[in-house]
C-alpha cells in the first residue's frame, strides 16, 4: 500500500493557492483606496485651514459659498471612497470566513483520520506484531514490500501530524486577519457617519448662503463675467509677450511657433520636460481650488469659467517660488489686476499670477525654488490665492501634469 495525497487535499491546496493570489490582489486594492482616502482627508484639512480660518464677513458670501461647495464636493468623494473600502472589506471578510470554514472542516477530518490511525497503530504497536507481519511473508519480495509499507506508514503518520499543525496555524492567522478587518470596517463606518453628519450641516449652510445669493444673482454673474474678461485680457497679453519673444529669438517678426534656442536653452528645455510630474509647487502649502480648462462655475452652474492654469489657495504672505530654473521673461500688470511673473525654461514658460510683491525683474536668471514674490491676499474674503500656468511656447498645458502630487 502506498500513501498518496487525497483528491480533497489537492483541492484544498489549489483553493489556498488561488485564495492567496486573490488575497494579494484584494490587499493591493485596499491599500490603494486607503492611500486615496488619506489624501482626501489631508486635502479637506487644508481646505479648512486655508479657506475657513478667517471669520467670514457678510460681504464675502460669494467667496464663502465657493469654498463650501469645494469642501462639500471633496467630502462627498471621501464618503464614496470610504463606502468602496467598506464593500471591499465585506468581500474580503466573507472570503476569509469561507476559507476558515473550509480549513476547520478539513482539520476535523484530518484529526479524525489521525486518531483512527493512532488507535490502530497502538493495537499493533508491539515489535512482535511487526515481526510476525514480516515473517509471514510468502517471498523475499513480499517481505521487502512490507518493510517499505511500515516505513511509509511512519512517514504518513508524521505528515498527518504536520498537516494538523499547519491547519491550526492557518486558522489562527485567518482569525487574526478577520479580527483586524472587522475592526477596520467598524472604524470606517464610524468615520463615514461623522463625515455624513458634517456634510448635512454644511449642505444646510450652503443652501442658506445660496438663498441669499439668489437675491443678488445678477450682481454675482456680473462679477464672474468681470473676472473672466480680466483673466482673458491677461492671457492675451501673456500670449503676445511670448510671441514677441519667439519672434525676437528668430531675429525677425516671423511666423515661427517656437523659440530659436541656444544649445544651453535647448538643454534647459530638455531638462524641464524630463522633470514633468516632478516639479515642486510654487508655494509650500496649498490646495487646488480651481482646475485647468473650461468648467462650470462651482456655484452658478449656468456660468462657464475658463482657466489657462490652476488656482491654488495658500496662507497669507506666502512666498511664491519658481518651479524650475530659467530666465524672467516679463513682469506685467494690468489696471485692476495684480502682478504676473513669466519665467522662461527653453520652449516652456511658467506664469505666476496674483502677486502682492515682486522680487525679480525682466532678464533675471532664477534658480529652482527661488522666491519670485509674495501671494496676494484679498482683504474682503481673507483668501490668499495664486494662479499658476505652464505654456509650451504659446499653448497652455495642464499644470497638474507637471507638478508633483502634493
Amino acid at each position: 500500500m502506498i500513501f498518496k495525497t487525497s483528491v480533497k487535499d489537492l483541492a484544498l491546496y489549489v483553493f489556498l493557492g488561488l485564495f492567496i493570489n486573490h488575497g494579494f490582489s484584494q490587499t493591493n486594492n485596499r491599500e490603494k483606496l486607503e492611500i486615496k482616502r488619506l489624501e482626501l482627508q489631508k486635502e479637506i484639512k487644508k481646505i479648512n485651514e486655508l479657506l475657513f480660518s478667517n471669520k467670514r464677513k457678510k460681504a464675502a458670501v460669494y467667496s464663502d459659498i465657493e469654498s463650501l461647495s469645494l469642501k462639500i464636493q471633496r467630502k462627498e468623494e471621501l464618503v464614496k471612497l470610504t463606502n468602496q473600502q467598506i464593500n471591499l472589506l465585506n468581500n474580503i471578510i466573507e472570503k476569509n470566513q469561507n476559507e476558515k470554514d473550509l480549513l476547520e472542516s478539513n482539520l476535523l477530518e484530518v484529526k479524525k483520520s489521525y486518531q483512527e490511525m493512532i488507535l490502530k497503530s497502538y493495537k499493533t504497536k508491539s515489535g512482535k506484531s511487526r515481526l510476525m507481519f514480516l515473517l509471514s511473508s510468502e517471498s523475499f519480495f513480499q517481505a521487502y514490500k512490507r518493510v517499505q509499507y511500515i516505513k511509509q506508514f511512519a512517514v504518513f503518520r508524521k505528515n498527518q501530524a504536520n498537516k494538523i499543525l499547519f491547519l491550526i496555524n492557518e486558522i489562527g492567522d485567518i482569525n487574526k486577519e478577520l479580527n483586524f478587518q472587522k475592526t477596520k470596517k467598524e472604524e470606517l463606518l464610524k468615520d463615514n457617519r461623522a463625515i455624513q453628519k458634517s456634510l448635512e450641516s454644511e449642505k444646510k449652510e450652503s443652501n442658506t448662503l445660496a438663498y441669499e445669493l439668489r437675491k443678488q444673482e445678477k450682481k454675482y454673474l456680473n462679477e464672474i463675467d468681470k473676472k473672466q474678461r480680466l483673466s482673458l485680457q491677461i492671457d492675451k497679453e501673456i500670449e503676445r509677450l511670448i510671441r514677441e519673444a519667439i519672434a525676437k529669438s528668430n531675429k525677425e517678426k516671423s511666423k515661427s511657433e517656437g523659440f530659436n534656442l541656444t544649445p544651453e536653452a535647448k538643454e534647459l528645455s530638455k531638462n524641464f520636460v524630463l522633470n514633468k510630474g516632478k516639479l515642486p509647487w510654487p508655494v509650500i502649502r496649498g490646495v487646488v481650488i480651481q482646475k485647468f480648462g473650461t468648467q462650470p462655475h462651482p456655484v452658478v452652474k449656468t456660468a462657464k469659467i475658463k482657466s489657462n492654469g490652476i488656482i491654488i489657495a495658500t496662507t497669507k504672505d506666502e512666498k511664491v517660488k519658481t518651479v524650475f530654473e530659467g530666465v524672467v521673461l516679463s513682469v506685467l500688470q494690468f489696471k485692476g489686476s495684480n502682478p504676473t511673473v513669466l519665467v522662461q525654461h527653453g520652449n516652456y514658460i511658467t506664469a505666476y499670477k496674483n502677486l502682492s510683491k515682486v522680487y525679480v525683474k525682466k532678464g533675471d536668471k532664477v534658480a529652482s525654488n527661488q522666491n519670485l514674490g509674495e501671494v496676494f491676499t484679498n482683504n474682503l474674503t481673507g483668501k490668499s490665492t495664486i494662479q499658476f500656468s505652464v505654456f509650451n511656447n504659446t499653448t497652455p498645458v495642464n499644470p497638474l501634469f507637471w507638478i508633483i502630487k502634493m
